[in-house]
């Protein structure tokens, strides 16, 4: 019986260097990997999510029954006395902030005049806008203890548009009688603690 012409007769085995198979890729198994990666790290993040979660919400509960047991010691006579303290501390706050207090004023003058003057009458007033005003009559030993004291003034700063007026000079003793109106720098009659 005779073969078929398409079937060799003879073969000569290849050697293994040969026949190294080349490789290739195999792109559906790396995907599917990848999948079950990505589906891994999901589904552990997903579980930390949910226990951390149950944790967070026994803390709250926890604190939350610790806040329920200090709030039923809390004695509500002495929440209302703070409360009343902290709005009488307000009032005073904004009372002193608005007060005016001329002992600055005094200071400055008793620094000012020279002892050879002398006020008779002062009269110290706040407008509506918190500006202070003085004015006032006295009484200068010589003119020249006047013309000091306007130096003075001109010199300091804090007593501002000070206007000597009616200015009469006593013909037997040469005294210097006047009248001062001015106005004053804030800090002079602002409360400083």
């Amino acid at each position: 019986m005779a073969l078929p012409p398409t079937i060799p007769t003879s073969f000569v085995p290849r050697s293994a260097a040969a026949t190294a198979q080349r490789f290739r890729a195999d792109f559906p198994f790396t995907f599917g990997f990848l999948a079950y990666v990505i589906l891994g790290v999901v589904s552990v993040l997903a579980l930390a999510v949910f226990f951390y979660g149950r944790i967070l919400s026994a803390t709250q509960s926890a604190k939350d029954t610790a806040l329920a047991k200090v709030e039923a010691t809390i004695d509500h006579a002495t929440v209302a006395g703070f409360v009343r303290l902290r709005n009488r501390l307000n009032s005073s706050t904004t009372l002193l902030d608005e007060h005016a207090t001329f002992s600055h004023f005094f200071t400055l003058l008793g620094t000012l005049l020279p002892l050879n003057v002398r006020f008779t009458s002062l009269h110290l007033s706040l407008d509506t806008m918190g500006k202070a005003q003085l004015d006032g009559v006295g009484v200068a030993k010589s003119f020249n203890a006047l013309a000091a004291v306007s130096t003075a003034f001109a010199s300091d700063g804090r007593v501002k548009d000070a206007i000597f007026s009616n200015i009469v000079v006593d013909a037997g003793d040469n005294s210097v009688s006047f009248a001062l109106t001015a106005t004053l720098d804030q800090e002079l009659v602002t409360f400083t603690p």
